[in-house]
């Protein structure tokens, strides 16, 4: 990385983004970068770090208002808002567990109608019941006020 940090088309190329997504989160306080004596943004290496923890939580899940609250570590609820979403996390974990054993299962069923198995449709009697909340959460769009931009 040059001394005086990196441009934001060198910053975004870096990690496959487009220099408008920097700018954005610099606009919602992700990001700080520092300023050339030409207004230019440079990226030092502690902007890069806040760019990749963005991404890795954007990538598990989190909105840009809960990365804030995470890079925040003086926010009043940043204990509240981090362990719901491992709550959040623990969660899908296992939602995926269990679409793993489910399609582990449809790999070697002998069944002709893998939804004939008993012990494949064991793994959906949660859906069934009507007991599985994600259902009715996780698959409707999520509700934004009018005009109010997606994270």
């Amino acid at each position: 990385m040059k001394s005086n940090g990196e441009s934001i088309g060198d910053a975004a190329a870096r990690f496959g983004l487009e220099t408008h997504v920097l700018r954005h989160w610099e606009d919602e306080g992700l990001l700080h970068p520092a300023r050339d004596p030409a207004g230019r943004r440079r990226f030092g290496d502690d902007d890069l770090v806040r760019i990749a923890v963005v991404l890795r939580n954007k990538a598990a899940g989190m909105s840009l208002e809960q990365i804030r609250v995470l890079l925040d570590e003086g926010a009043p609820d940043r204990h509240r808002v981090l362990q719901e979403h491992v709550a959040e996390l623990d969660r899908r974990a296992a939602d995926i567990a269990q679409a793993r054993a489910m399609t582990e299962h449809a790999l070697s069923c002998r069944a002709h109608d893998i939804t004939q198995c008993p012990r494949f449709r064991a793994h959906i009697d949660d859906v069934l019941a009507g007991e599985a909340q994600w259902l009715v959460v996780h698959t409707e769009p999520p509700h934004r006020a009018a005009g109010a931009p997606a994270n």
